[in-house]
């Protein structure tokens, strides 16, 4: 174990690391327009430019957190954001669209090795009540990287300018990273387990997470390019993969260390936590997405503009998740209801705010509302974050982190196509279509957190009907 310091001095470098492949979630939106230019992209090659990097994203978390567990978090860690930065520089130096698709293809694949690592080194690092702290940045970072994407997009592309300025959303990872592989191979604590131990892999599980993944993720994030109802076919067929997947790995577990131990679904904590997470990124990570369409093809605002309008969200959350973080153990699941509740009404002071407001700047009357919902949020992510892995084991603990980022990517790629589907439908409806649109979707987004709240409600009441906790001791659930 290192000492307190150093413990702190990985952690920040873990930090960085998760933001800037989160960032990269949201941060290209802002950049198609001038992409799409400069590069003579067609629809479908814009579309993969933002998908390609999700779906990698969300196929290597649990094979990389395994793998972390196995041979040490600090190889994994710097391998990964090694290879990030790499195809970064790639990205920014794109000639073509297929040139830009598989840089980001690779720079996805790279993030999802980094960030189970980071989930894992606060499990190593960090011990039982204390690690409501670490997870309250980490928190933090998840809701400032994707909420402040646009509007750090806007501003480098005002620098760079129309025709370059896409390009600088990519070579800004460039120095950070080279930074944070340096830090990251001197801070970060090697390998945990002895050379020799749990080596083996588990191949078929790994192909079949693999499958059943690609096949659930596809028809989502493809909703717009790929035409007719037959593509969702694929997610029927993905759900079964997915069950071939959790059969696989309890027979696999009685002859070594599976790819992942669905007995964690055993604990409470855990499989509560990740239904929340996955209906809670579901609408939340769909927001931005309309946001960015509705203000700047909408109402005509700069990518600077747009950005700028979510600021008030990014706000709120890094302040709530630092105080969450800290409360966790104290509140336990009802702090996650009442960030949820927030959430939820925030959206919806947004859509009435525009609903009665229509000749005042859409930014300055979401303003209040969206502070409203970041402040919620960052009461929702990392305590929720917390309590889902308060009691994996830290062998485990890379593996389940992944499993937990791998259900919020699914959930972020089925939320965006609910919620676009029902912004482009909304299109068609006539007069003042974009605000009627965006009102829907955001009342849809906020269904989605409601479901969310309604799980976090059945949970409270449950344990509200077992036995009493003792005062002060680290909640689990």
């Amino acid at each position: 174990m290192l000492d307190g310091r150093r413990r702190w001095q990985a952690l920040g470098v873990g930090l960085v690391a998760a933001f800037m492949t989160l960032l990269d979630i949201s941060i290209v939106n802002v950049a198609l327009p001038s992409l799409e230019r400069a590069l003579r992209a067609d629809p479908s090659d814009l579309q993969w430019v933002l998908s390609g990097y999700a779906l990698s994203f969300g196929l290597v978390l649990v094979p990389a957190g395994r793998f972390g567990d196995v041979r040490g978090r600090r190889n994994a860690f710097v391998f990964g954001i090694a290879l990030f930065t790499l195809t970064s520089a790639l990205a920014g130096l794109a000639q073509s669209p297929g040139w830009l698709i598989a840089a980001r293809l690779l720079q996805g694949a790279a993030a999802g090795v980094v960030n189970p690592q980071v989930t894992g080194l606060i499990q190593q690092l960090f011990a039982g009540p204390e690690r409501a702290r670490p997870f309250g940045w980490l928190g933090a970072t998840i809701g400032i990287s994707t909420a402040i994407g646009p509007l750090l997009g806007g501003l480098l592309i005002a620098a760079g300018g129309p025709e370059h300025g896409w390009r600088w959303v990519f070579f800004v990872n460039v120095p950070v990273g080279i930074v944070a592989v340096l830090l990251g191979w001197r801070l970060l604590p090697g390998r945990v387990t002895p050379r020799g131990a749990q080596r083996r892999f588990d191949p078929i599980g790994v192909l079949l997470l693999g499958v059943g993944v690609t096949l659930v993720l596809l028809p989502l994030v493809q909703r717009e390019q790929w035409h007719g109802p037959t593509k969702w076919l694929l997610v029927p067929a993905g759900l079964v993969t997915l069950a071939g997947f959790v059969g696989w790995e309890r027979r696999y577990a009685r002859h070594g260390p599976p790819l992942f131990d669905v007995r964690l679904f055993g604990h409470r904590s855990y499989a509560l936590g990740s239904t929340i997470a996955l209906l809670y990124f579901g609408g939340f990570t769909a927001i931005f997405f309309i946001f960015t369409l509705y203000l700047q093809n909408g109402r005509g605002y700069s990518a600077l503009v747009a950005g700028a309008a979510i600021t008030p969200f990014a706000l709120g959350s890094a302040v709530a998740s630092a105080v969450g973080g800290r409360l966790v153990n104290r509140y336990g699941r009802p702090l996650v209801a009442i960030g949820l509740a927030a959430v939820v009404t925030g959206l919806g002071l947004a859509a009435l705010a525009i609903e009665l407001v229509p000749h005042v700047p859409v930014p300055w009357v979401t303003a209040l509302p969206l502070l409203v919902a970041g402040i919620g949020s960052g009461l929702v992510i990392a305590p929720n974050q917390t309590l889902t892995l308060s009691e994996v084991p830290v062998p485990q603990a890379g593996s389940g982190a992944g499993m937990l980022q791998t259900g919020q990517r699914i959930g972020s790629a089925a939320g965006i196509a609910v919620v676009g589907a029902v912004f482009f439908s909304a299109l068609a409806d006539g007069a003042d279509a974009w605000s009627r649109a965006f009102e829907r979707s955001l009342l849809t987004s906020a269904a989605l957190i409601a479901l969310a709240l309604v799980a976090a409600a059945v949970d409270i009441v449950r344990n509200h009907r077992g036995r009493p906790r003792e005062r002060g001791r680290p909640v689990s659930h």
